[in-house]
């Protein structure tokens, strides 16, 4: 087994994959959301550990585009508690800082804090553990990064303050996607995508093949469909499993009255973590 997720070592994604798998599960960090499906799709990484919406940030819509794109199945669901921390080289105090580092989405939700200190500005990074490693790297005694607890473990660094998020109910939700399909039981949730012709009443036809039996959807996004201006495929998350008969029936009713349907998994529904910072691993 080995999990590509998107950043650098000591990155939310990857303490979702080791939350999800087992501390020492394989990773393999990757630079973007593309070389992450691509390994998996390849078939040198076995499963993906993708984050899909944030509680605070909302959904992370170029992984709903991946998911469209690619043949590859969601089999699980993690939803990880997001706890930020303000890392520093050893010896740095929280007066000396000029600049704060982190990914736009992090800094995002740490304005509050960042805020406070007047005498420093929020710099944008590619990625909050990359913002640690690159710290580690220049050994900026005016400097600090915003990323997880683990990333101060794997980069040697000092955390000066924890929790510097706005909304403590920060969590991030994660899908696992691989090459093969599960048959979850309950509780259990589907996802798929559809697209319909734009005529009156379209979409809500299309929600009353589930409404009529009873289905409670979890979550609809809606997202612009490549190379078809002002048209749009519609993302569902719903309760209960492909052997389910009434969700079954429903999909059947539903592809009635879609252009395309297209059923990205059916997995156990996940359960909200706070995730392990373990020590130190030498060899990853």
């Amino acid at each position: 087994m080995k999990v590509a997720f998107q950043g650098e070592l000591g990155a939310y994604s990857e303490m979702a994959a080791r939350s999800y798998f087992h501390e020492t599960v394989q990773v393999s960090p990757q630079p973007t959301f593309t070389d992450l499906f691509e390994r998996v799709t390849s078939g040198s990484c076995t499963h993906g550990m993708v984050p899909i919406e944030n509680t605070v940030m909302g959904s992370i819509h170029e992984n709903y585009d991946h998911l469209l794109k690619n043949d590859l199945h969601i089999v699980g669901e993690l939803k990880l508690r997001i706890m930020h921390n303000l890392i520093v080289n050893p010896g740095v105090r929280l007066e000396d800082i000029r600049h704060i580092y982190s990914h736009p989405a992090a800094l995002a939700q740490c304005t509050k804090f960042t805020r406070s200190l007047t005498q420093a500005e929020a710099v944008v990074a590619y990625d909050t553990a990359g913002a640690v490693k690159n710290l580690k790297e220049s050994g900026a005694k005016d400097a600090a990064a915003i990323a997880s607890a683990q990333a101060a473990v794997d980069y040697d660094l000092e955390i000066l303050k924890t929790g510097v998020e706005n909304n403590h109910q920060n969590y991030t939700r994660f899908l696992i996607v691989t090459k093969t399909p599960v048959e979850p039981e309950d509780p259990a949730k589907i996802s798929l995508v559809f697209a319909m012709k734009d005529v009156p009443g379209a979409l809500f036809k299309s929600l009353s093949a589930f409404a009529l039996r009873d289905i409670n959807l979890l979550k609809i996004e809606s997202r612009p469909l490549e190379g078809r201006p002002w048209e749009y495929a519609f993302y569902l998350d719903l309760e209960g499993h492909l052997g389910h008969e009434p969700c079954a029936r429903a999909i059947e009713h539903l592809k009635e009255i879609a252009t395309f349907v297209k059923i990205l998994g059916a997995y156990p529904q996940g359960e909200a973590v706070e995730g392990t910072v373990r020590s130190k691993i030498a060899s990853r």
